[in-house]
């Protein structure tokens, strides 16, 4: 994760030692912190010289003739997204963002049902992303998020657990001052955050520094609470979503984040 603006106490000692992620919120410097298809059935049979038809008129049986059962998709999403979602992944936090070069985006819940398919299940929620928008190439420092599929399996916060299912690490290193890239204040931004399974090893603390990639593919890319302006890499929503994100995400369920620009996702 990129770093945020002047950290200070618990974050700058961190900073001190290394630890810096970049992505999370705003700012020029960031403290240390923790990225179906039915089948048709064949049509019901025919009887000839049936006398409700008449010699040589083919009538249906009763059989009630099934019907193509095509699981719904999420919509916007093109082929090349939607196979990067698991088959058996059951949650999904889609994240559109307005532009390839926008910091502002929409956050969509999803369900999926084996034979159904996938339905919303929240209104849009307003979020805000990194202050360049997406890349497909993400760099330490480039002020962009990375545009793809990610897991969702490691959550924590500098304030209790909300309730959350997922793994929740909770510490004073979650802490976050400064000031983001339009001055407003960083305060909090840390309180709940959950890790997006871009370069980093998932099923530990977001707090933690493996990056697989290299450092530089940059790391660090969480959800957050969000402080009002446009983050380093991360994406961000109020903290009345946040909570209520935390307490619907099921490890069980393989929940997955769908992020990038209205572009992208519709390849």
């Amino acid at each position: 994760m990129s770093h945020l603006a002047r950290p200070h106490g618990v974050a700058a000692l961190l900073l001190a030692a290394g630890l810096l992620l970049s992505g999370c919120a705003g700012g020029a410097s960031v403290p240390t912190a923790a990225d179906g298809k039915g089948a048709t059935a064949d049509a019901a049979g025919a009887s000839t010289g049936d006398a409700r038809g008449g010699l040589g008129r083919a009538v249906p049986d009763s059989k009630t003739e099934e019907q193509t059962v095509r699981p719904r998709e999420i919509p916007s999403l093109g082929p090349k997204t939607r196979s990067q979602i698991p088959e058996d992944s059951r949650q999904a936090v889609v994240v559109t963002g307005d532009a390839p070069d926008s910091n502002r985006a929409t956050l969509v819940l999803y369900e999926r049902d084996p034979v159904e398919g996938w339905r919303s299940v929240s209104d849009p929620w307003p979020a805000h992303n990194a202050l360049k928008g997406w890349t497909d190439d993400h760099r330490q420092g480039d002020l962009r998020s990375p545009i793809g599929v990610f897991g969702l399996t490691d959550a924590g916060g500098r304030l209790p657990d909300p309730g959350t299912k997922l793994p929740y690490d909770r510490g004073p290193a979650f802490t976050i001052s400064g000031v983001g890239f339009e001055g407003e204040q960083l305060a909090g931004s840390f309180d709940h955050v959950v890790a997006i399974n871009y370069n980093r090893q998932p099923g530990t603390t977001p707090l933690d520094w493996t990056r697989p990639l290299g450092p530089a593919k940059g790391g660090g890319i969480w959800i957050h609470v969000d402080h009002g302006g446009p983050t380093q890499g991360c994406v961000s929503l109020p903290m009345a979503r946040m909570k209520e994100l935390l307490r619907w995400l099921i490890p069980e369920k393989r929940p997955q984040v769908v992020m990038g620009d209205v572009t992208a996702l519709g390849r």
